[in-house]
């Protein structure tokens, strides 16, 4: 059975740090690229940051992250992370993993994917 397991989210005041965690099983990992996106309820789901299937490049398309967020994944334990410092209010949304074999230059498009995680809550507060 494919999962992507989603976790790390929580309530965090304005200007702490979250780490979250996206845990695959049941697909050959290291061939998908992996995305993280955002959602707040009566928007769309938006790209926030993208890693390679391999872990060597990296891409984050919301330049309010860049700076703050760093994505990173671990091809051993089949998990990657999205690291994210100096939260702001306007991070508070339902955070999604995602992993795609579409090539990298569709990573942003989150109709490309095959795989999506539960997503978990980001709640910032002022």
């Amino acid at each position: 059975e494919v999962q992507l397991q989603a976790s790390g989210g929580g309530l965090v005041q304005a200007g702490g740090s979250l780490r979250l965690s996206c845990a695959a099983s049941g697909f050959t990992f290291e061939d998908y690229h992996i995305g993280w996106f955002r959602q707040v309820p009566g928007q769309g789901r938006e790209g926030v940051s993208f890693i390679d299937d391999g872990g060597l490049v990296k891409y984050y398309s919301n330049p309010v992250v860049k700076g703050r967020f760093t994505i990173s994944r671990d091809n051993a334990e089949n998990t990657v992370y999205l690291q994210m410092d100096n939260l702001r209010p306007e991070d508070t949304a339902v955070y999604y993993c995602g992993a795609t074999k579409a090539p990298w230059r569709y990573v942003r498009i989150s109709g490309r994917y095959h795989y999506w995680g539960q997503g978990t809550l980001v709640t910032v507060s002022s």
